[in-house]
């Protein structure tokens, strides 16, 4: 069955150099490598890292990654050159197709040949759907599977419509438990981009605000993910998208290792319904409530590589990432 297997470009990510001392070039000898386990594979693109622990007693001359689908990549696949020296590289590969089992293998080349590390596969998972038909990216990250993007439905999962208020501004502080989504300020482009902001009682409606076999992470499986990382203190950076392209400068620690590809879709207030912080905030709900007025969220910033954990009021609107059913 002929597939059409499309490559992005590797984007240089993390080197860490071992100082070499004198080599005694009668000695020479292949160079030794590992394939690391991908960090996160996405529908169209994966993290992944090489080892190279011996340069074999002669200069790295390059160093990188065969990639195909076949168990033989460095034959049938192609090949991407991350690196040139002993230590670990990291990159990231995009363009690749959803749902596609892909094999890797890392190489090194000194000047007495090529050496090959061990074969690692991994499977792109399958893109996700909602009720109004937008289709999202998903992203493998340990043992979990999120949406790579955030969540922009109108619907619950069985059709029924999530209200939204006329103006987008309006006044919602003096109702009981509203379930409403909107734009940010009220402009349907904005969704697009940034998906919807929703408040927090639609978050654990019986009707599913995500799509069938996914739901709304609670705040352990926000803790699993961050733990993951490093803690709240550096996962901010390996789950923002990388630049100032969307984000506002400086964003400061983004590299997206983990693709997540976090968006600054900024807030709705709870109150009189202003919005705020696109382009410098991503505040994301989470299932766990604190009472039946409050719910934990976590938020992201662009001055910041942690991720915070907060207490706030579910009148408010945030975004929302949906996480896959185990």
């Amino acid at each position: 069955m002929d597939r059409k297997i499309l490559y992005g470009t590797i984007v240089f990510m993390i080197s860490c150099l071992s100082i070499n001392s004198c080599k005694k070039e009668s000695n020479v000898s292949l160079s030794t490598v590992s394939t690391l386990p991908p960090l996160a594979v996405s529908s169209t693109a994966v993290t992944l890292a090489i080892s190279v622990e011996s340069d074999g007693g002669s200069h790295i001359i390059d160093c990188g990654i065969y990639i195909g689908t076949a168990q033989d990549p460095e034959i049938s696949g192609q090949k991407f050159q991350i690196g040139n020296d002993t230590g670990v590289f990291a990159g990231q590969l995009s363009g690749l197709v959803p749902d596609i089992q892909y094999f890797l293998k890392a190489y090194a080349n000194n000047e007495k040949g090529e050496s090959l590390g061990n074969l690692v596969d991994f499977h792109t998972p399958a893109t996700v759907q909602d009720f109004d038909n937008n289709v999202y990216e998903t992203v493998h990250i340990g043992n979990q599977i999120w949406m790579a993007e955030n969540l922009k439905t109108t619907s619950y999962r069985d059709g029924v419509p999530i209200g939204s208020t006329i103006p987008a501004t309006a006044d919602i502080s003096g109702e009981g438990a509203p379930k409403y989504q909107w734009a940010y300020d009220g402009d349907a482009a904005n969704a697009e981009i940034y998906g919807r902001l929703y408040s927090g009682y639609t978050v654990n409606d019986s009707r599913g605000l995500c799509p069938t076999g996914w739901h709304v992470p609670s705040d352990p499986e926000w803790i699993m993910l961050t733990s993951l990382l490093g803690g709240d203190l550096y996962a901010g950076g390996y789950l923002k998208e990388a630049g100032t392209d969307i984000w506002d400068s400086p964003n400061t620690g983004a590299t997206n290792g983990t693709l997540f590809s976090a968006l600054p879709g900024g807030s709705r207030d709870a109150g009189a319904g202003s919005f705020k912080d696109m382009g410098s905030g991503a505040s994301f709900w989470t299932s766990t409530d604190l009472d039946t007025e409050n719910a934990w969220y976590r938020h992201l910033t662009t001055g910041s590589s942690q991720i915070g954990k907060i207490g706030g009021g579910k009148k408010a609107g945030f975004s929302v990432r949906c996480i896959k059913d185990l």
